[in-house]
């Protein structure tokens, strides 16, 4: 039975097996999908197992994402261009990083009445998925992207990898068409971002890249206020169809019942 796994640290929210062992299932797949909490200290020999291919892929969630790419051979197209992997797995015995978030991000932006090309995207948040997110953007020709996070340096640097960057202060709120929080502020229900949104105005798309819980405080700021609300379930769902199709090299079903497994 071949064998998958979600490393991230927190993980207990990661709904990544019960996806990914629906579609194995459905598929008649041989094979599990659990997930792992793991230190920073267990990601070099975790790597190695798919290396022994006791592991025959793994998924990657915060923090780990740029930390594991030290240990991996070569990294796709797009895991290169952010230095962000997701997703990891062996071809010709070599360890292969890729990034599926930035597939996700757009196929589930798609899925969306929203249309961005030509809109003011700002972003909170610099680490984790955010270069993936930046770079879907740039693809689908939006206007301008502006950045903001409490580690102002951590923004500033991301200006290496992507010039039309724009930062401001954490507290200050740009004129935007559509907002993405990709903090992880908001996997507790309690979590507050602690930002004046009075001001933003209706009919822009307040985005949290957070599925679970399905309303963040942020979302339900932005829907009081008269905004559009869309949480990261599409995203998350499109990143995994694409992993799934590297891994098995079988599309899986994304319908109805696949997000309502997810509610």
């Amino acid at each position: 039975m071949k064998k998958y796994l979600v490393i991230g640290n927190p993980i207990e929210h990661s709904l990544s097996p019960k996806l990914h062992n629906y579609w194995i299932k459905n598929n008649n797949i041989n094979a599990i999908y659990e997930k792992q909490k793991l230190g920073e200290n267990e990601i070099e020999n975790l790597i190695l197992k798919v290396k022994e291919k006791k592991l025959n892929g793994i998924n990657i969630t915060v923090p780990f994402k740029k930390k594991v790419i030290p240990y991996l051979d070569r990294l796709s197209f797009e895991a290169e261009s952010t230095q962000s992997v997701n997703t990891i797995y062996l071809d010709n015995n070599e360890l292969v990083g890729h990034n599926t978030d930035i597939g996700g991000f757009e196929l589930g932006i798609k899925n969306l009445k929203f249309k961005v090309n030509d809109k003011k995207i700002f972003i909170l948040g610099a680490g984790g998925v955010v270069p993936s997110i930046i770079f879907a953007l740039n693809k689908m020709k939006v206007s301008g992207i502006t950045i903001s996070n409490r580690t102002k340096s951590r923004a500033e640097s991301l200006k290496n990898f992507f010039k039309n960057l724009k930062i401001v202060d954490w507290g200050n709120i740009p004129e935007f068409d559509m907002i993405i929080n990709a903090t992880s502020v908001g996997l507790n229900s309690n979590d507050q971002l602690n930002l004046d949104f009075s001001k933003v105005g209706k009919n822009k798309l307040f985005y949290d890249v957070i599925y679970n819980p399905r309303e963040t405080n942020f979302l339900k700021i932005g829907k009081k206020i008269g905004n559009e609300i869309e949480n990261g379930k599409l995203m998350f769902i499109y990143q995994a169809f694409i992993a799934f199709k590297v891994w098995h090299g079988v599309e899986p079903e994304v319908n109805n019942e696949v997000i309502k497994l997810l509610d």
